[in-house]
Order: structure tokens, then sequence, then C-alpha cells
């Protein structure tokens, strides 16, 4: 074989030795590449997309992406009652901190570092709590609680906690009843002080009512004298002497000294 021929093969072997060493790695989106070549972890991450590395070496993809994470566990209360929650984590990897968490925990991180945090803290905060705040709007707080202990745990080891969620809430079925039912009496009560309440104000406006109304009263009584009663008598006398439409015939007067007013069918019948 001659000098050609030997340059050939030799260019081929290395051609294929290149592509089986595959230098060229794809790192895909939401995520970034851990280079690791046989033990020796690179200090420097991989960006997703198409990436040239050290030939045999390792690339572990490490999510960057905004992950899910569900708890399912049975936890006392503040009573010692055992509460079945589903809890849920929403959680990311930092970027920055890919190649400290793969060195120092792997690519299982979730379970390795953030469950047991999890986990600790719904136990540390239920067993602070009755039962009974889970089904009130301390469950807020409680959920609050809880994502205070977790980001406490987690933020310094490179996991960036968005939001603990309290999912799913299970009693014991005479637990449930019990606060049933003394949330139903709670209702009741609030619901009887409101009829209290209006009945109280209608008989406010009901007694405001007959106050003004007797004082009108006596200010007409008051108002009215028999000398006033007796020329508004002679003023309607008077209208009624005048008035085309009237035939009327004056015959004495009454006790209060006004004129008695007989129509004339009356005069009529008299003659």
């Amino acid at each position: 074989m001659n000098v050609a021929g030997r340059f050939s093969v030799v260019l081929v072997l290395v051609v294929l030795l290149f592509l089986f060493a595959n230098p060229v790695r794809t790192v895909p989106a939401g995520n970034v590449g851990v280079v690791d070549f046989f033990g020796r972890v690179s200090e420097r991450t991989l960006p997703s997309g198409v990436n040239f590395v050290v030939p045999f070496a390792r690339v572990r993809r490490m999510s960057v992406q905004t992950q899910q994470m569900k708890e399912v566990m049975d936890t006392p209360s503040s009573e010692g009652l055992n509460v079945h929650l589903e809890v849920s984590v929403i959680f990311h990897l930092e970027p920055t901190k890919a190649v400290d968490v793969y060195r120092s925990v792997g690519d299982d991180y979730p379970s390795v570092l953030l469950e047991p945090v999890v986990r600790s803290a719904v136990r540390e905060v239920t067993s602070s709590n009755p039962a009974k705040a889970l089904y009130s709007p301390e469950r807020d707080k409680m959920s609050s609680d809880i994502s205070r202990y977790v980001v406490q745990g987690v933020q310094d080891r490179g996991i960036t906690v968005e939001r603990v969620l309290l999912r799913d809430v299970q009693l014991p079925r005479s637990i449930q009843e019990a606060i049933q039912a003394k949330l139903g009496a709670e209702q009741e009560a609030a619901r009887m002080e409101f009829v209290l309440q209006k009945e109280r104000q209608e008989a406010e406006r009901k007694s405001i009512e007959a106050d003004g109304i007797a004082k009108f009263q006596k200010i007409v009584s008051e108002g009215i004298s028999e000398n006033l009663l007796r020329w508004k008598g002679i003023e309607a006398t008077r209208d009624l002497a005048t008035s085309q439409n009237a035939k009327v015939v004056v015959v004495g007067s009454g006790k209060d000294g006004l004129p008695i007013i007989l129509g004339g069918d009356t005069l009529s019948t008299a003659r």
C-alpha cells in the first residue's frame, strides 16, 4: 500500500473515531448541559442548542424549566389527628447553580433535596395548627408558612421555589362532620343576628314614624281654636250663599251661631 493509501486509511479511522467520540452535542431548550469528562466536571455549563465538547465527554442535561412536584402524605395536626394532604411545589433550578447541584447531589435533585424539605415543612406547620384551620381562611396562612420553610431549606442549594399549594385535604369523616356542623351553626347564628338587626332597625323606624305623627297631631290640635272653626264656618256659608249654582235659604242659626243652609227641595216641602 502506497503512502496515499495509508493516509486515506488513517484519515478514515480518525473520522470514525471522531464520530464515535461524538464531540457535537445538542442541549434541548429549557435545559443546560453539564460536561462530565471521566469524573471531571467543567465549571461552564452548555447553553441550549448545538455545542462542541471534548471527545468522549458526557453531557448531563439539567432542566431549568418550571417544574411541579406532588407530595401526598399523612401528617398529624396539633390535636393529634391524622390529616391526609396533597401538596404541590412549583420550582425551578437556577442555571448558574446547575454545576454545583450536579456535583453535590446529581440530576435527581428534586427527590434528594426538595422532597425531604417539603415533608418536614408540612409536618412542622400542620403539627402547630388545629385540623379545623385547613377548612378556614387560615389555610392560606398555613400554605404561606410551608412555602417559607421550604424556601429557607433549599434556596442556598440552587433551587428556587415559586409557590407551594395545598391541593387536597382529607380529615376523618367524624371530624369533617363535626367541623361542617360547627360551621353551619356559626352561619345560622350570623343569619339570625342579621334578622334581629333588621327587626331592630324596623322597630326603630316605626318608633320614629309614630313620634313624628304624634308631634304633627299635637301641632295641628294646638293651632285649631273654637274661634278659628267659627270663622271657617262663616267663610263656607258666604261661599255657598254667593254661589250661582247653589239655591239656599237661611232659616235660622245653629248652636254655634252659624246659619243653617237648606236646599230648595227642603223649602218647598216646608211650604
